[in-house]
């Protein structure tokens, strides 16, 4: 029964790679079908319609509305200026250094990466970023990595993916937070050796980035000039730039809940930018235009969630729970180097990607009992970081790498050392400290 499981698995890992169906749909399809396979009545207790279905699609409600809140304050960012007015005060103090430059996109790519990811995240720091980099002589495939570089290390710091791995893996947000404190060192120190030793590889290469950047026209990411879009909105409020630390600050500092601190910078955001009689337009222009941009994610959850629940069935984890452990190494040393040796399996949508068929590894591997829930964070979380720069299926990383005229393989191939390095570093702290 578990073999039959597994080889369901990997018919679903190769429709996402094939692209034969869309990743949310692959899941939903394979949490059906692992059901049925192990025993699932079609109604009642632990049934496929009332559990799967019905529980799963739900079980991730927190992080959805975590993410939607995510994608709100980004549009706020967006249209308030508050990003293109931090992306343009650290290129006017970079100057003509182009590693001063890049390391300042790079701090301003990590702030947005605490408040959303994906690629409105790429977007709101790269739109003017990017062509910046390129035009001090920063390489093209250097200025699209050091936006995902950045956002990566922003990622342990995001609320919504600390509410994701609480509820997934159930852990209590103190325990997600406290791992995620010491996976951030990792990120942050190689994202910055990225910059400086990538900057300096080829030296200093000066051709100017986009025409589109001289031509105020539409760039190819959609987004306007981001000359031409300072120019027409103005700088935003000194105070409003602190409006990417407000959440972090009050869940992180006051231990206050995800949604009330991602509440509260919204509302930082929109009263330090925001004339009274215009408040309650442009609330409900960004929410609505934040759904637009949260739905691929939450469709996501919910397949996730759905894909959770069937793994989770007692007939699933019987079935499976020999062949997982006969595979699974509780040595310390051996787990570090087997799964620093599988990283590149979280690559290509592949069976480690923790938004894929990787969140059902994790709840195998919870539910069964093989690691400590907070051994499989650490993890899920250290591949995460390997996903959000190197894959070039993520929509980050094909805009970034399309904006800057690279392709995302090659941006891919420069990216990957560093981040199987950060990954590497995370599996090392989850062995030495819980297993």
């Amino acid at each position: 029964m578990g073999i039959v499981i597994l080889l369901i698995m990997a018919m679903g890992v190769a429709a996402m790679l094939s692209r034969k169906l869309p990743t949310a749909f692959a899941l939903v399809l394979l949490g059906v079908i692992i059901a049925f396979v192990a025993g699932a009545p079609l109604t009642g207790k632990n049934s496929v319609m009332d559990s799967v279905l019905q529980e799963g699609a739900v079980m991730l409600a927190s992080t959805m509305i975590a993410i939607l809140l995510g994608s709100w304050l980004g549009k706020l960012l967006d249209e308030t200026g508050i990003a293109s007015t931090l992306v343009r005060k650290i290129v006017e103090f970079g100057g003509d250094r182009p590693t001063v430059v890049a390391l300042g996109v790079l701090g301003v790519s990590l702030l947005v990466g605490t408040v959303t990811g994906s690629a409105p995240a790429a977007m709101l720091a790269g739109i003017i970023g990017i062509p910046a980099m390129i035009a001090v002589g920063i390489p093209k495939i250097t200025a699209a990595g050091t936006i995902l570089m950045g956002i990566a290390a922003g990622v342990p710091f995001e609320l919504p993916v600390w509410q994701f791995f609480s509820t997934a893996l159930d852990l209590p947000i103190s325990t997600v937070r406290g791992f995620m404190l010491k996976l951030f060192p990792f990120a942050l120190f190689f994202a910055v050796l990225f910059v400086l030793v990538e900057s300096r590889r080829r030296g200093v290469v000066h051709t100017w980035s986009l025409k589109s950047v001289d031509s105020g026209g539409r760039k190819p990411g959609g987004g306007s000039s981001g000359r031409s879009r300072g120019k027409r909105l103005g700088d935003a409020p000194w105070y409003s730039l602190l409006t990417p630390a407000v959440p972090l600050i009050l869940a992180l500092g006051f231990e206050l809940a995800i949604i009330p601190s991602m509440l509260a910078g919204v509302l930082y955001a929109l009263f330090t930018t925001t004339r009274p009689r215009e408040m309650s337009a442009r609330l409900l222009r960004t929410l609505y235009s934040g759904f637009e941009v949260a739905a691929p994610p939450i469709a996501l959850f919910i397949a996730i969630g759905i894909l959770l629940s069937a793994v989770q069935l007692p007939g699933a984890i019987e079935a499976l729970e020999p062949l997982v452990e006969s595979v699974s190494p509780q040595n310390q040393v051996l787990f570090v180097l087997l799964f620093t040796v599988l990283v590149p399996l979280c690559l290509y949508r592949g069976p480690l990607n923790v938004y894929g068929l990787g969140a059902g590894i994790a709840g195998v591997l919870v539910a069964a009992g093989i690691y400590p829930a907070i051994a499989v964070l650490g993890l899920t979380a250290s591949y995460n970081q390997v996903f959000g720069v190197s894959d070039p299926t993520s929509t980050q990383t094909v805009w970034s790498a399309q904006y800057s005229g690279v392709s995302p393989q090659q941006v891919m191939v420069r990216t990957l050392p560093y981040v199987w390095c950060v990954a590497a570093g995370g599996l090392c702290v989850t062995a030495a400290l819980y297993l």
